[in-house]
Order: structure tokens, then sequence, then C-alpha cells
């Protein structure tokens, strides 16, 4: 095994450990949860998150080709998705440092691969933000009042969103770190189709947690409703402090005021740590899946076509 191999296969089980452990510490909060809830209302809530996860690997990969550097489905998949495990590692800059080194082997330079994911953040912003204006206010009304100043960041991002604006800040950027510019600049096409894929994996999480809420107990129309925006309103919050490590604890108290017109307080504590965890399954399956379905593919033999 070579150097490169040997540390990227020690990150992998490192970020897998975190990743279980994670789980693990937050199974006795949970017990009670899992307890109320059939297994397939469980099973549908981790394919819904599995879903997600997908839609937020394609948004990456369109931002990526929009940038120059088109991926396969299953490259783009292991990229991703075994990079995105470092955000259970203490630190923030695992997750792109993994996908700069990956991608690298792909052809993708690493100033493409760093810009593509910082992008994503934005995106998934503006967008966690625009559900959560169309969903909240209706139906979760005083609940949520505490969290109206995360309106005021809205306009904000999507005008930072304008393809003049980020090509313009890329390569200032790039210029300070003493970096070539980006080969391609972003276009507009590329940033809709990935925040297309963004709205697409809020409302698969939308429903992953409304499967959770309706089996402790919520019905109707509103639990729904109030599940897409809620995910999205905690997600948000949880990236804005970023003293948490991956929204660890804001996140949770955030989604129980949302869900509180359809949850009693303990329920809706169950709903959040349950989502908590589901999501957390979700990133160690689709990391662990994307692993094998690359290796599987590079061990395939290439046969010569006959005549």
């Amino acid at each position: 095994m070579t150097r490169k191999k040997l540390i990227r296969f020690a990150f992998l089980l490192v970020a897998l450990g975190f990743g279980a452990w994670a789980i693990a510490g937050r199974w006795s909060q949970v017990a009670d949860g899992f307890a109320r809830l059939s297994w397939p209302l469980l099973a549908g809530s981790l394919v819904a998150v599995l879903a997600a996860l997908v839609a937020g690997m394609l948004m990456w990969r369109a931002l990526l080709a929009d940038l120059g550097s088109p991926l396969a489905f299953t490259d783009a998949a292991k990229v991703f998705f075994v990079g995105q495990l470092g955000k259970y590692i203490p630190g923030s800059l695992w997750p792109v440092l993994a996908q700069m080194e990956m991608g690298k082997d792909l052809g993708v330079p690493r100033p493409r691969s760093a810009a593509a994911f910082f992008l994503t953040y934005p995106i998934y912003l503006a967008s966690g933000l625009s559900v959560a204006v169309l969903t909240l206010p209706a139906f979760a009304g005083d609940s949520v009042a505490r969290y109206a100043w995360l309106l005021l960041l809205l306009p904000v991002l999507v005008a930072g969103l304008h393809p003049r604006v980020v090509n313009g800040v890329l390569g200032f950027g790039l210029k300070v770190l003493k970096r070539p510019p980006l080969e391609r600049p972003l276009t507009r096409r590329g940033v809709l189709t990935s925040a297309g894929w963004a709205f697409a994996g809020w409302a698969a999480y939308g429903f992953h947690l409304g499967l959770l809420v309706t089996g402790l107990g919520a019905t109707g129309t509103q639990a729904i409703v109030l599940s897409l925006g809620a995910f999205a309103l905690a997600w948000c919050l949880g990236f804005i402090v970023v003293v948490a490590p991956a929204g660890a604890g804001v996140r949770e108290v955030a989604m129980v005021a949302a869900l509180a017109p359809v949850l009693d307080g303990g329920r809706a504590i169950a709903a959040a740590l349950c989502s908590r965890l589901v999501v957390s399954a979700g990133d160690l399956v689709c990391a662990g899946l994307a692993g094998l379905a690359a290796r599987r593919a590079d061990t395939v033999p290439v046969t010569a076509d006959r005549d």
C-alpha cells in the first residue's frame, strides 16, 4: 500500500470512528424516541436522508462541472461522501482538504475543488432560509420569532450568489493566496442548477423529519410543512453558529422550537435527536457505499472490443 493510500485509509478509519462515536454517544438520548417509532418509519426516514445527501452531492457536482471539472457519478460520490465524513473530526477544514486531495487524483485542480466546496454553503443557506420563510411564519408563528434575524441574511446571500460577485470574490481570494485564477468562471446556469438540487435536498430532509414527527404523534398537513421548515431552519442556524461542531445542540434547540405547534417539548426533543442520529447514519452509509462502488469500478478489468 502506497503512502498516499495509507494516509487516506487512516483518514477514513478516523472519520468513521468519530462518526460511529457520535452515533453511539447519543444512543442513550434517543433510545426512548426510537422505541416509539416503527421500523418502516425509521427505514423510510433513512431512505429520505440518503436521497437528500445524494442531492447535496449532485449540487456540488454541478458546481464543479460548471467550473470546468465534470466528474462521473461514482467518482463524484466517492470524493464528496468520503470527504464529508471529515466534519465528524474536530476541526473545520478536514472535509475540504479531503475533497481536494481525492479530487486531484481525478484531475480536479485543488483551487477548483475548494471553490466548489465553499460555494455549496451559501447556496445551502440561501435555499434553506427561503424554505424556512415559506413554511414557518404561517405555521410556527411566535415559536420561531426569536430567529427572525436570520431573514436579514437572505437578500445578502441571494445578491452574493450572482456569478459576477462570486467570480470577483474567488478571483480576489486566489490572487491573495498567489494562486492562478480559475480557468472557467461560474455561470448563472451553474448557480441555478446547484440551487435546484439544494431545494430537492431540503424536500427530502423535510420528508425524513416528517416521518419521525408523524411517528411520534403529530398529524395533519401542518406537521409535514413544519418538518420541512424546521429542518431547514435548524441546519442554517447550526451552520452559522460555528462554535458548535456540525451544529451540535444548536440545531436541536431550533428544531424543537419550530415543531412546538405540533409536538410537546419531550416528543419534539425526541424527534430532533432521532433526526440527528438518522442523518449521521446516512453519512456513514453514503460514504461506505460510495467507497465500495469506486473500489469495485477500479478493480473491474477493461476488455478491448472485438470486431
